[in-house]
């Protein structure tokens, strides 16, 4: 049968993993898992043992152990980044067998000739037009990244099928996950964890079932969506989630090191959550003047403000959380650890629910 329609919706449901995320210095694909090139390995040997002399200095012997012990941190996260990609993989194929077998199977139960036709009824043929409004919305959203003398006009047709595309995404998303519960449709693979201290400003119940950890970047655009998702995770589960936050601020943003210790001088005055959307709302003025200026909205001890954030009493903080999120392999902002398991980027509220029901239905939460 032809699987253009099915392929439609699998990038529907799996575009998340072109996710929008701030990088340091790297691009959103995937790094491919580098090729083994020792002999022992294209031998068919296995990895080398820890012992294997891998230089001489005169009668004297390097062992692999030896120089593995100075690159120990940057081979775990190696390893974790190789297991995390051999799960997709390996869940992307479960995800894409089951739902081709199940969009067939409901194909053929309403009488129609496949997949195609049950996608253009329930996805293609709900699409509606954006509205003016919707239009004007999003090109202002994007309109600082235009170019000189750009106009609505002339990205109107882009700005089009960019909400289509995202309306078909929601709209083949909802269908195929009320197929899957209908069918009683269960996934088992688990995916690995990473282990990440929650340790942090949070909000949600301290013996919560479920913990998100989430790496965060006050000047980053899509940690501001991701800010509005998390909001959402703790409407939908306010007794069975707990969020911790901390931060990872990125090189090439100037203002989020000094933002982040301004939400850390804000905690020890007990407003943490209202410096954080004071942040986010206002990321295009994250200057110290105006941290200053957004303590004094929040009615702080402003005296006190000044003098920790001056000071740089929670520098160290911000970095032991940089240094944190980097040994669990955080490269970009936003990263969500749900009970360890990586979610990177600007992921919508159906990944958060997917993890978060999977791991309430495995601790019983």
């Amino acid at each position: 049968m032809s699987h253009s329609a099915l392929r439609l919706t699998v990038v529907a449901l799996c575009a998340a993993s072109l996710l929008a995320a701030c990088k340091n210095g790297q691009s959103n694909t995937t790094t491919p898992a580098p090729k083994a090139t020792s002999t022992a390995t294209q031998a068919g040997a296995g990895e080398p043992s820890p012992d294997t002399v891998v230089a001489t200095i005169g009668d004297e012997k390097i062992t692999l152990g030896q120089v593995e012990e100075k690159i120990a941190p940057q081979l775990k996260q190696l390893q974790e980044q190789v297991e995390k990609q051999k799960f997709e993989m390996r869940r992307n194929a479960t995800e894409n067998f089951v739902l081709e077998k199940v969009l067939t199977d409901e194909a053929q139960k309403r009488g129609l000739a496949g997949p195609e036709a049950l996608l253009q009824a329930e996805v293609d043929g709900k699409i509606t037009e954006p509205t003016d409004e919707e239009i004007q919305a999003t090109y202002d959203e994007a309109a600082e990244n235009l170019p000189p003398g750009a106009t609505i006009d002339t990205y109107r047709p882009q700005i089009v099928e960019f909400l289509k595309s995202r309306q078909r995404q929601q709209i083949a998303t909802q269908f195929v996950e009320q197929i899957k519960a209908e069918k009683g449709v269960n996934i088992l693979l688990e995916a690995p964890r990473v282990e990440v201290e929650a340790t942090g400003p949070s909000m949600g119940p301290e013996d919560a079932k479920v913990t998100i950890v989430e790496f965060s970047d006050f000047e980053c655009p899509y940690c501001a969506r991701g800010r509005t998702v998390v909001e959402e995770v703790m409407k939908a589960y306010p007794e069975q989630v707990r969020v911790v936050f901390r931060h990872f601020p990125l090189d090439f943003h100037p203002n989020a090191q000094k933002a982040g210790e301004a939400a850390m001088c804000a905690h020890d005055q007990n407003k943490f959550w209202e410096m954080h959307d004071k942040l986010f709302d206002n990321q295009k003025a994250l200057g110290v003047d105006a941290l200053k200026g957004y303590a004094q909205e929040l009615e702080l001890d402003t005296q006190a403000f000044n003098t920790c954030l001056e000071s740089g009493k929670h520098a160290q903080v911000v970095r032991n959380d940089m240094a944190a999120g980097a040994a669990a392999g955080v490269t970009g902002t936003p990263a969500f650890f749900v009970n360890g398991i990586p979610l990177n980027g600007a992921v919508p509220f159906s990944q958060f629910k997917s993890i978060i029901d999977e791991e309430l239905r495995r601790t019983g939460g």
